[in-house]
């Protein structure tokens, strides 16, 4: 027994293990051998064909714009205050319900956004949006 000497089992080596490689490949050998008849033995029918794309319905809109001196146009028509609740409230009744845009002058009294908000909110509007433009 020499401790100098160097062995033969020591040496690097230059192979590579195929031992885990076959193992894997005969587990997914085993799993294809299993899946394929089950996809085999699926019943024949013939499926309706159909869009998968979703239809939207889109709710049209109602606009509502205040004028600085504090007037109503409903849809661009000039209507009263007392006008302004029974037209919200069939706006509100329609199906789909249909957004209400307002527009208010930057002139006009916050009072009159403000009264007409509240109208549309008793008239059971959910969908409220304020119009603006762009600062450029």
């Amino acid at each position: 027994m020499a401790f100098g000497t160097q062995d033969d089992t020591d040496e690097v080596m230059n192979e590579i293990n195929m031992t885990p490689l076959v193992d894997v490949m005969l587990v997914l050998l085993i799993i294809f051998i299993i899946t394929v008849p089950v996809m085999k033995h699926s019943v024949n029918i013939d499926l309706p064909r159909a869009s998968n794309e979703q239809q939207l319905i889109k709710p049209e809109t109602v606009r509502l714009s205040v004028d600085a001196d504090g007037s109503y146009y409903f849809n661009d028509v000039k209507i009263t205050d007392e006008e302004l609740a029974p037209r919200l409230k069939a706006a509100a009744a329609q199906e789909p319900q249909p957004d209400l845009h307002i527009r208010g002058d930057k002139a006009v009294r916050y009072e009159r956004v403000a009264q007409a908000m509240a109208a549309a909110q008793q008239a059971g509007v959910r969908k409220i949006g304020f119009i603006t433009e762009p600062k450029n």
